[in-house]
C-alpha cells in the first residue's frame, strides 16, 4: 500500500480554499514550535534559584530544545516524506505535552534538560518542519503572503504566553505552570488534524493489481534463482547502494552540490550564533537592573506584537514585483538590521530604553523569521524543498544550541549583559554582510549562465538545419549507380527529421 506522500502525482497548488484552514493549522503549530522556548524563559530567574544554578546552565534548557528542533529536521523530513504531515503533527503534539508534564515532577536541572530540552524539542520538530512543508504544497503565487501569516504564529503565542506565564507561575509554582502548559500544547494536535493531504491516493483496478503482483512473483524468483550466482562483494556493493539510494530518496544530498544553497547555509549557521540568545535573556536583562516581574515579561509582548506586525507585512512587500526577483538582498538586510539593533540595546539603560530596544528588535525578528524558508524555497525549489530544510537545520542546530550558553557564560565572566549583545549583533551583522555579497555572486553568475545557455541554443539549431542541407545536396548529386548509398541516406534524412519533430 503506498504511503500518503508517494500516492500518486498531486494536483497542482491551489493557492487558496482549503489552504487557508491549513495556514491556520500552521499558525499554531509553527506558533508553538517557535515561541515556547522563549516563552518558559520567564521560569528561568526562580528555577536557577530552586536548582541553584548558573545563567549558563540554565540557558541550557532552551539551547537543548531549540537545537532539538532544529536538529530533529531531517528526521522529521523523512517521517514527512514517508507518511505525511498530518499524523507527523499529531504525534509531535502528543510528544509536547508528555515533556512539559513529565518536567514538571523533575528534580534536578539534568531532569529538566532531557524532559523539557530533548523530549519537548522532539515534539515541537515535528510541528514545525511539516507544516512549512504543506503550506509550499497549497501555495505557489501566494507562498510569500501564506509564510507570512503562518510565521506569525510565534509572536502570537510569545505576545499570549509570556503574561500568561508569569501568571501560572504566580498562582501555580513552575511545576503547576508546567504542567498546564503540558495540557495547552496539545492543542498542537488538533492544529495537524487540519493539514489535509492535497493528493489523494490513486486506486488500481484488479486487471492493475494482478500485473504488479505477477511482476514481484517473478522478480522475487529471478532474484532467488541468481543469488547463489552472485559474489558475496558484489551482493554487498549492491545493498550498499541500495541504501544510499534510500537515504538520498528522503534527504537529497546533491543540494550540497548547489552553489545558492551553500550561501544560505553558510550565512543561516553563523546568524543563529547570535539570533536565539537576546530574547531568552530580555526578561532575565530587565529584572537584573531592577524591573519588575510584569513589566519584564511585557517586554517580550511588546516584541510580539511588532512582531505579530511584521511578519505578515513582510511577506506582502517580500511577494511584490519590485522585491521578489532579489528577495535574498531582502532577507540580508534583515539580518544585518537585527544585529544593528543589539549592538545598540546596551546604550538602553532604563526601561524606556528597553521598551523602545524591543520595539525594533520585533520588527527585525519578524522581518527574518517570514522570510526564513521563503529565501530557501526560492533557492532550491519546491521539490526540492523538503530535503533542503532538513540538512538545513541538522547543520544549524550546533550553533543554535551553543548560542545562548556563551551568552549565558559572557555574563557569568563579566556580570555584565551588554557583553552577550555586542556579541550576537556583531555576529549577525557578519552574517547579514556576507549573505548580501554571496548573494550578489550568486545573482551575477545565474545571470551568466543564462546568457551562456542563450547562446549556445541558435548554434545547436544551425547546425541541425546545415546537415539537411547539406544531405539533401549529395543526394541529388550522387548518380544512378550509388543507389544503395542513396537509400542509406534517405534513412537517416527521415530519422533527423523525425527527432527534429519530436
Amino acid at each position: 500500500m503506498p504511503s500518503p506522500a508517494n500516492a500518486g502525482p498531486a494536483p497542482g497548488p491551489p493557492d487558496g480554499g482549503w489552504g487557508w484552514v491549513v495556514v491556520f493549522g500552521a499558525f499554531i503549530s509553527i506558533g508553538f514550535a517557535y515561541a515556547f522556548p522563549k516563552g518558559i524563559a520567564i521560569f528561568f530567574k526562580e528555577i536557577q534559584g530552586f536548582f541553584d544554578t548558573s545563567y549558563s546552565e540554565i540557558a541550557w534548557v532552551s539551547s537543548i530544545m531549540l537545537a532539538t528542533t532544529y536538529g530533529a529536521g531531517p528526521i522529521s523530513s523523512i517521517l514527512v516524506n514517508r507518511y505525511g504531515s498530518r499524523p507527523v503533527v499529531i504525534f509531535g503534539g502528543l510528544l509536547c505535552g508528555i515533556g512539559m508534564v513529565s518536567a514538571a515532577f523533575c528534580t534536578s536541572i539534568l531532569q529538566l534538560y532531557i524532559c523539557v530540552g530533548f523530549i519537548t524539542g522532539f515534539g515541537l520538530a515535528l510541528n514545525l518542519q511539516p507544516s512549512v512543508i504543506i503550506i509550499g504544497k497549497y501555495f505557489l503565487k501566494r507562498r510569500p503572503i501564506a509564510n507570512g501569516l503562518a510565521m506569525a504564529g510565534s509572536p502570537v503565542m510569545l505576545c499570549t504566553l509570556a503574561p500568561l506565564n508569569q501568571f501560572l507561575f504566580d498562582n501555580f509554582g513552575w511545576r503547576g505552570s508546567f504542567l498546564i502548559l503540558g495540557a495547552i500544547l496539545l492543542n498542537c494536535c488538533v492544529a495537524g488534524a487540519l493539514f489535509r493531504p492535497i493528493g489523494a491516493p490513486k486506486t488500481q483496478s484488479n486487471e492493475e493489481a494482478k500485473e504488479v503482483l505477477k511482476e514481484g512473483v517473478a522478480k522475487d524468483a529471478m532474484e532467488m534463482n541468481s543469488s547463489t550466482n552472485i559474489p558475496v562483494e558484489t551482493k554487498t556493493e549492491e545493498e550498499a547502494k541500495d541504501c544510499c539510494e534510500k537515504i538520498n530518496k528522503y534527504l537529497d544530498f546533491s543540494l550540497f552540490k548547489h552553489r545558492g544553497f551553500l550561501i544560505y547555509l553558510i550565512g543561516n549557521v553563523l546568524m543563529f550564533l547570535g539570533f536565539f540568545a537576546p530574547i531568552v535573556f530580555l526578561a532575565p536583562y530587565a529584572k537584573h537592573i531592577g524591573i519588575d516581574e510584569y513589566s519584564a515579561a511585557f517586554l517580550l509582548s511588546i516584541l510580539a506584537i511588532v512582531d505579530m506586525i511584521a511578519r505578515p507585512a513582510t511577506g506582502i512587500i517580500a511577494n511584490s514585483k519590485w522585491v521578489r526577483p532579489r528577495i535574498q538582498y531582502f532577507f540580508s538586510f534583515s539580518i544585518a538590521f537585527n544585529g544593528a539593533c543589539h549592538l545598540l540595546c546596551p546604550l538602553a539603560s532604563g526601561y524606556k530604553g528597553l521598551v523602545v530596544y524591543a520595539v525594533f528588535f520585533g520588527l527585525a525578528f519578524g522581518m527574518v523569521c517570514a522570510m526564513l524558508f521563503e529565501t530557501l524555497m526560492d533557492l532550491v525549489g519546491a521539490t526540492r524543498f523538503t530535503s533542503a530544510v532538513g540538512l538545513v537545520t541538522i547543520a544549524e542546530c550546533c550553533t543554535i544550541l551553543l548560542g545562548p550558553p556563551i551568552g549565558g557564560t559572557l555574563i557569568d565572566t563579566f556580570g555584565d549583559y551588554k557583553y552577550m549583545f555586542i556579541k550576537c549583533g556583531a555576529v549577525m551583522v557578519l552574517a547579514g554582510t556576507f549573505l548580501f555579497i554571496m548573494n550578489y555572486y550568486n545573482y551575477r553568475m545565474l545571470a551568466k549562465e543564462k546568457r551562456k545557455a542563450k547562446e549556445e541554443d541558435p548554434k545547436s539549431v544551425r547546425t541541425e538545419s546545415e546537415g539537411r542541407n547539406n544531405l539533401n545536396k549529395d543526394t541529388v548529386q550522387d548518380g544512378p549507380e550509388l543507389e544503395p548509398l542513396r537509400e542509406e541516406q534517405e534513412r537517416l534524412k527521415k530519422e533527423v527529421n523525425g527527432t527534429n519533430e519530436v
